[in-house]
């Protein structure tokens, strides 16, 4: 495995994809986030300061996770569609090195993303003199990165092997049950059935909990947990990742063009 050949598709990924009008989604923030201002204190003048930091980290979250989505699903798929899958791959370029290099890409142009809303949306908040947890705040966007990188690797996984409209749905589908997953044992629990219990226990360890990677609401007051818990869930996120990037290696590989 070569890093140079890694790093070339990387970088070529993260031009093209920022080149795709994918700035415009910050300017499009930017303008949500002035636009809010004047709605919110109308809306709830008493817990203003709350929903506005609320409202700014659940746009922060939507808009990369539509990009990781929507861009992860067809980074495989455009390849294979203008065939110059067929130019690259009988290169001295592996399959693994491919893939690996297409989620670095994403993953740094996903980082650039946060980066640039995070620090619009830290100047909103000087600007409306709201307070607000800025280390709390810094932790749940790294985590929402981890969650961004994992989300990633499942669009990669899909869009290996499914067509790009399907491996959006199956995306979004494994982002909502992974963000619902402990509430899907609850439910195995409360139906007192031992065999939707095993079911929603399978369900559980196959699936990404997300949940876990969640931590908007904590950051908003102030409030997150324990350092070795934090330590943790970042390891779930980061072993999570890599074993999806591991199965697209395995399942592209075996791909004919």
């Amino acid at each position: 495995m070569s890093l140079p050949r890694i790093w070339a598709i990387a970088l070529n990924v993260f031009r093209e994809v920022i080149r795709d009008r994918i700035l415009y989604i910050i300017g499009f923030f930017a303008i949500l986030q002035l636009a809010a201002m004047p709605l919110l204190r109308e809306v709830a003048a008493a817990t203003e300061n709350k929903m506005f930091v609320d409202f700014g980290l659940a746009c922060i979250t939507i808009l990369s996770v539509l990009v990781a989505v929507f861009v992860g699903t067809g980074l495989i798929n455009k390849e294979i569609e203008k065939r110059t899958v067929l130019v690259l791959i009988p290169k001295p370029l592996s399959r693994s090195e491919f893939i690996i290099g297409k989620h670095l890409g994403l993953s740094a142009v996903l980082g650039v993303l946060l980066a640039a809303m995070t620090i619009i949306y830290f100047i909103g908040l000087s600007l409306a003199k709201i307070t607000y947890p800025t280390g709390s705040i810094l932790i749940s966007i790294l985590y929402l990165f981890i969650e961004l990188s994992l989300l990633t690797g499942v669009a990669l996984l899909f869009g290996v092997f499914t067509s790009s409209l399907l491996a959006t749905l199956l995306t979004l589908a494994i982002y909502l049950a992974g963000h619902l997953s402990p509430d899907i044992v609850k439910l195995g629990e409360v139906s007192k059935n031992e065999t939707i219990q095993n079911i929603t226990q399978s369900l559980y360890l196959v699936l990404p909990d997300l949940s876990r990677l969640d931590l908007k609401n904590q950051a908003v007051y102030g409030v997150l947990p324990p350092p070795m818990t934090l330590f943790a869930h970042a390891g779930y996120g980061l072993i999570y990742t890599v074993l999806l990037i591991a199965i697209a290696i395995v399942i592209f590989s075996r791909r004919e063009f």
